[in-house]
């Protein structure tokens, strides 16, 4: 059979041409990097669209594994001249093009078609995978009633067993799959030559990363220089015009067109200049007090709620590290928390923060807005500690504040004021290199793999990752903070 084309391929070639000749033809001496987040978006895909079978249940699916492409197709065929009016994963071909419908439902003589996504809302390449699906099924001689988008509805909340009828909203997109039909041919065709000839000559672009990060970006973008264009923060000047236009590196840009952050970034690069307001970062260290408590979380996700009382994608906290101070010269300790998988871990994590924060305490987080939404999760749902949340909350400072506001910059942040950068400019013989889990990502992945797995040696290791992971996150504020005071006191 003349299987040339899928519909995943379609999509990838709709964002880019070269993205699908190197799914068929990878470029040698390159590996796509390891990135366990994706793993879990995908893990997570595959289980929502089984929970979706729910929605007509009584139907049959067609596997994937196990069976060649025109086995797939046969056995479906099968199906619907039995009679079958629900097929899960139902298999269709034309003019060399694969495609499998989530749910394929019969709907008087006709059929009706159902994408399955774990997002949100619909989305406009949401809308290119249901018209490929049903131009092919169309011209596969399938009459179609009517294609729906079904995606999770972020506004559920779950008590008790999952209601898949709530959980899920199917929104018809028919017309719009009508719409696109009319450009299918032609892409196809167009695919088709791209994967017959040699690779394209496509250079990068913001398809690079819309609608998703390109897996091959990294091989793509080899030519782009360590300090270039795409490392200004914030919008400004357009980086692609200046790219086009062959400004790419710091010193080809032009610095008056900049705005004043990226003047001062690009200016600071270039001559290795460090910058201190030094009254403005000891007003913000004024503002602090003892007893000194650094916090940071780490949450979970996932698109269908683990416990009662959550919704899909409802941040939900399962771990934090204290770095303690009760006063000016006292030393440094440590608390932690860490839940078990298994059960929410909402109210005993609640619990034991407020035992382990002093009510007077200052509380020191980087990105307070996140750690502040978590807490005020916690206080509405657990009414009896609100009272003592919200003092907590009241008590919160940002260290992040002084490197967003640049009150003090180094040249090394590219312009950044995530932790990630600023440890190793400001601190570098802390790193976070070495640990198993080094970014929130990772840790939330972890989560995931606890929650799975059964073997108590992976369980306890996992554990260790997480807790050594945290402890570094409130550590790494700690020294920070040191270097302020430091450097405050240097220049007095």
């Amino acid at each position: 059979m003349n299987v040339g084309l899928s519909k995943s391929k379609i999509l990838k070639g709709l964002q880019c041409p070269k993205l699908l000749y190197y799914s068929k033809y990878p470029p040698v001496d390159f590996e796509i990097p390891p990135d366990p987040s994706r793993e879990q978006r995908l893990k997570e895909g595959t289980e929502v669209g089984i929970l979706a079978q729910q929605l007509f249940p009584g139907g049959v699916e067609v596997p994937y594994e196990g069976l060649s492409v025109s086995e797939q197709i046969a056995r479906t065929r099968e199906l619907m001249a039995a009679g079958q009016g629900v097929i899960y994963e139902a298999s269709f071909e034309f003019s060399g093009v694969f495609v499998k419908v989530d749910i394929l439902v019969r709907n008087g003589l006709g059929w009706d078609i159902y994408e399955v996504k774990s997002g949100t809302k619909v989305k406009d390449e949401n809308l290119w995978d249901v018209a490929v699906q049903h131009y092919v099924l169309g011209q596969a001689g399938l009459s179609i009633n009517q294609a729906y988008l079904t995606h999770i509805d972020n506004s559920y909340v779950r008590r008790g067993d999952i209601d898949v009828h709530r959980l899920f909203h199917s929104e018809k997109v028919t017309a719009e799959s009508l719409v696109r039909q009319a450009q299918v041919p032609q892409i196809i065709s167009s695919l088709k030559m791209v994967l017959r000839g040699s690779e394209p000559d496509t250079d990068i672009g913001p398809h690079c990363s819309s609608p998703y990060e390109c897996d091959y970006k990294p091989y793509c973008w080899q030519h782009i220089p360590e300090s270039s264009v795409f490392n200004l923060a914030g919008r400004g000047i357009n980086k692609f015009d200046c790219y086009y236009q062959g400004l790419i590196s710091y010193d080809q840009l032009p610095l008056e067109q900049l705005n004043d952050k990226q003047r001062q970034q690009v200016l600071a690069t270039l001559n290795q200049q460090d910058s201190v307001n030094r009254e403005a970062v000891n007003s913000f260290l004024e503002e602090l007090w003892y007893p000194l408590c650094h916090l940071d979380f780490e949450t979970f996700q996932s698109a269908v709620p683990l416990f009662d009382d959550i919704r899909p994608y409802q941040q939900v906290p399962f771990q934090y590290s204290i770095h303690l101070q009760h006063s000016k010269n006292a030393e440094v300790g440590h608390c932690d928390y860490l839940a078990y998988p298994g059960y929410d871990p909402r109210r005993e994590l609640a619990e034991k923060l407020i035992a382990d924060i002093p009510e007077n305490a200052c509380i020191l987080t980087y990105n307070k807005s996140f750690e502040i939404g978590v807490m005020k999760n916690l206080a509405e749902f657990f009414s009896d500690l609100a009272t003592d949340i919200n003092i907590r909350i009241s008590n919160i400072r940002d260290l992040m504040d002084p490197f967003r506001k640049r009150d003090i910059y180094r040249w090394q942040l590219e312009g950044s004021y995530s932790i990630k950068k600023v440890l190793p400019a400001m601190v570098p013989e802390l790193t976070y290199t070495g640990l198993d889990i080094a970014d929130g990502g990772a840790a939330m992945q972890a989560y995931h793999d606890m929650t799975a797995t059964t073997d108590e040696r992976q369980l306890s290791e996992i554990r260790q990752n997480l807790l050594n992971y945290c402890e570094m996150d409130t550590w790494a504020m700690v020294k920070i903070l040191d270097k302020l005071k430091t450097l405050v006191e240097t220049l007095s």
